[in-house]
């Protein structure tokens, strides 16, 4: 009996230390557990090759807009059609250098050109109807300035007749009546020389008139013949000014109403760039700013001009004067890019501008640490903004480095490894 209560007591000793030690393993475990639970995911490496990093640097910062355009004549003509027609033939095509009197296409209608043969014959007869008034009023007058004259030298007669009698009565060489006699005389012509005169002027008068309606009828039988003649000379299409043929946007036998449009030409020596500037960064542009043209072949400085007040597909069209000579090879229509510079900020916080963040905004970007094999997370707060650069307000100093790539991928990790 003592040896079996012996071996007993040996067995739940046993069976107690193995209690006590899965409880102690299963214990162990869990702290374990909760430990590994409670560490951070390893940060994820980033290849320092594929990634851009930039420098915050203090001082000048120049803001600037970019956008796309063309260059196009400063001045261009259309040329359109006057009067209804219809296109016989292309005389020159697009591309062509031009004078104003070359020839560019060949109209017909001939309506026209009967409206204009009876306005020239209308004119010619208007023409003749006031010569023919003209002589006649000119033959009437002289008629009438001759009978004038012969009254006036009646008169002037009689005065000097009235005057030797009244003589020759005071000396007692004639009778009273005589005298009286040339007196009544010379009055009766002077009261008739009155007469003629006034008739006279009256005639004067009255051919003045009827000349002036005789010219009036005539200017417009020649205003309406130059009309019908310069719509008729239209027809035949005249470049106007020196230049380069840009479009002919019609065909031959096609039908044209008035107004239509029929070519385009161009001063090819003077141009202007068109540049389109996002609606979002043209707010600050001003006429007066100072610009840059690249046109692939150099870069041409210029001037704002002119602001579109219109926004076409979210971008305002901006035009700018060149100042500089142009490169070989720019040409109408060419595409170019443009840079307008809109202020310089002096002494300020600035970087590379990074691949996502507007101006005013706060950004979460990846700043390198001392050692440069790692990089936090932090919080920048951006400013102004330009092409290539951004003023930095808050959160980054002089000296950092950041990554200015596009980080979305690790956007869940605060720290990420940079290898390589």
């Amino acid at each position: 009996m003592a040896m079996d209560i012996k071996r007993e007591g040996v067995v739940e000793a046993k069976r107690r230390k193995r209690i006590i030690y899965g409880a102690l393993t299963v214990l162990g475990l869990a702290a374990l557990t909760a430990w590994l639970w409670q560490l951070e995911p390893a940060p994820p490496t980033i290849q320092r090759s594929s990634v851009y990093i930039g420098a915050v640097e203090r001082g000048e910062m120049v803001r600037q807009v970019r956008g796309p355009g063309n260059l196009v004549p400063v001045d261009i003509r259309w040329i359109t059609a006057q009067t209804q027609g219809k296109v016989e033939r292309k005389v020159i095509l697009p591309g062509a250098q031009v004078e104003p009197d070359t020839v560019i296409l060949e109209l017909s209608n001939p309506e026209l050109e009967s409206e204009t043969q009876d306005a020239q014959l209308a004119m010619q007869r208007a023409e003749a109807d006031h010569n023919n008034l003209k002589a006649q009023l000119e033959s009437q007058l002289l008629t009438d300035r001759a009978q004038l004259a012969a009254v006036e030298s009646d008169f002037r007669q009689a005065q000097l007749q009235s005057e030797a009698d009244d003589r020759l009565l005071q000396d007692g060489l004639i009778p009273e009546l005589s005298a009286q006699l040339s007196r009544l005389r010379a009055e009766t012509l002077e009261n008739r020389y009155a007469i003629e005169k006034d008739r006279f002027e009256s005639s004067r008068r009255s051919a003045e008139a009827r000349l002036n309606a005789g010219e009036a009828a005539l200017a417009q039988a020649r205003a309406l013949y130059q009309l019908r003649r310069s719509q008729y000379d239209a027809l035949t299409v005249r470049a106007r000014i020196k230049g380069v043929l840009q479009q002919v946007p019609v065909e031959v036998g096609e039908q044209l109403a008035p107004g239509a449009q029929l070519a385009r030409v161009a001063r090819p020596e003077e141009l202007k760039a068109e540049l389109r500037i996002a609606e979002t960064q043209a707010k600050d542009v001003a006429i007066g700013q100072n610009a840059e043209i690249d046109t692939r072949n150099g870069v041409i400085p210029g001037r704002v001009i002119r602001i579109d007040p219109a926004v076409i597909n979210g971008s305002v069209t901006v035009d700018v004067a060149l100042e500089g000579k142009l490169p070989s090879g720019a040409r109408p229509d060419l595409s170019v890019d443009g840079t307008i510079e809109l202020e310089r900020l002096l002494d300020v916080l600035y970087m590379g501008r990074p691949a996502y963040g507007q101006a005013h905004s706060k950004v979460g970007l990846f700043r390198l640490d001392p050692g440069g094999d790692t990089a936090t997370r932090v919080q920048v707060e951006l400013g102004r903004t330009s092409v290539t650069t951004v003023e930095i307000v808050n959160g980054l100093l002089e000296g950092d480095r950041v990554i200015l790539s596009d980080t979305s991928q690790w956007e869940d990790y605060d720290r990420v490894r940079i290898g390589g």
